[in-house]
Protein backbone atom coordinates (compact mmCIF):
# COMPACT_ATOMS: atom_id res chain seq x y z
CA UNK A 1 0.00 0.00 0.00
CA UNK A 2 1.69 3.33 -0.90
CA UNK A 3 0.85 6.31 1.66
CA UNK A 4 -0.30 9.60 0.40
CA UNK A 5 -0.19 12.94 2.82
CA UNK A 6 -2.66 15.79 1.95
CA UNK A 7 -3.25 18.57 3.88
CA UNK A 8 -6.31 18.24 6.60
CA UNK A 9 -8.04 20.70 4.40
CA UNK A 10 -7.30 19.29 1.17
CA UNK A 11 -9.12 15.65 2.93
CA UNK A 12 -11.89 17.42 4.48
CA UNK A 13 -13.02 18.76 0.81
CA UNK A 14 -12.69 15.35 -0.50
CA UNK A 15 -14.47 14.32 2.86
CA UNK A 16 -17.47 16.52 1.81
CA UNK A 17 -17.73 15.77 -1.79
CA UNK A 18 -17.83 12.53 -1.37
CA UNK A 19 -20.54 12.89 1.16
CA UNK A 20 -22.30 14.95 -1.05
CA UNK A 21 -22.04 12.11 -4.77
CA UNK A 22 -22.98 9.63 -2.00
CA UNK A 23 -26.45 11.70 -0.69
CA UNK A 24 -26.96 12.57 -5.08
CA UNK A 25 -26.32 9.12 -6.22
CA UNK A 26 -28.45 7.57 -3.49
CA UNK A 27 -31.21 10.18 -4.91
CA UNK A 28 -30.81 9.16 -8.16
CA UNK A 29 -31.19 5.32 -7.26
CA UNK A 30 -34.26 5.80 -5.42
CA UNK A 31 -35.65 7.37 -8.02
CA UNK A 32 -35.44 5.06 -10.29
CA UNK A 33 -37.61 2.74 -8.57
CA UNK A 34 -40.14 4.99 -7.24
CA UNK A 35 -42.58 3.66 -10.31
CA UNK A 36 -43.85 0.05 -9.99
CA UNK A 37 -42.28 -2.73 -12.16
CA UNK A 38 -45.33 -3.34 -14.67
CA UNK A 39 -45.45 0.88 -14.90
CA UNK A 40 -41.95 1.10 -16.28
CA UNK A 41 -42.53 -1.52 -18.34
CA UNK A 42 -45.65 -0.31 -20.02
CA UNK A 43 -43.91 2.93 -20.27
CA UNK A 44 -41.39 0.75 -23.06
CA UNK A 45 -44.33 -0.76 -24.41
CA UNK A 46 -46.53 1.78 -25.44
CA UNK A 47 -43.36 3.50 -27.85
CA UNK A 48 -43.37 0.31 -29.90
CA UNK A 49 -40.14 0.05 -30.17
CA UNK A 50 -39.41 -2.83 -27.96
CA UNK A 51 -39.80 -6.71 -28.78
CA UNK A 52 -42.38 -8.39 -26.43
CA UNK A 53 -39.61 -11.22 -25.42
CA UNK A 54 -37.10 -8.02 -24.69
CA UNK A 55 -39.86 -6.53 -22.62
CA UNK A 56 -41.07 -9.88 -20.86
CA UNK A 57 -36.35 -9.83 -20.48
CA UNK A 58 -36.73 -6.28 -18.77
CA UNK A 59 -39.79 -7.14 -16.39
CA UNK A 60 -37.95 -10.69 -15.15
CA UNK A 61 -34.44 -8.68 -14.73
CA UNK A 62 -36.12 -6.12 -12.63
CA UNK A 63 -37.94 -8.26 -10.40
CA UNK A 64 -34.70 -10.10 -9.57
CA UNK A 65 -33.07 -6.89 -9.87
CA UNK A 66 -31.08 -6.36 -6.41
CA UNK A 67 -31.96 -1.96 -6.35
CA UNK A 68 -35.63 -3.70 -6.47
CA UNK A 69 -35.86 -5.78 -4.02
CA UNK A 70 -33.86 -3.12 -1.62
CA UNK A 71 -36.35 -0.11 -2.34
CA UNK A 72 -39.41 -2.14 -3.63
CA UNK A 73 -41.49 -1.22 -0.31
CA UNK A 74 -40.59 2.50 -1.53
CA UNK A 75 -42.84 2.29 -4.70
CA UNK A 76 -44.92 5.11 -4.89
CA UNK A 77 -48.44 5.25 -6.58
CA UNK A 78 -49.25 4.95 -10.09
CA UNK A 79 -48.02 7.95 -11.92
CA UNK A 80 -51.42 8.76 -12.82
CA UNK A 81 -52.39 9.29 -9.56
CA UNK A 82 -50.20 11.52 -8.88
CA UNK A 83 -50.21 13.75 -12.28
CA UNK A 84 -54.31 14.34 -11.25
CA UNK A 85 -53.61 15.34 -8.32
CA UNK A 86 -51.06 18.18 -9.47
CA UNK A 87 -53.56 19.44 -11.92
Amino acid sequence: MITVTIPKTTYERLKRHAEAYRRFATNVFEAVVRDPIGEITDDFRKTALYTEEFLHDLDAGLCKSSLMKRHAHRTTQARSQRASRRS
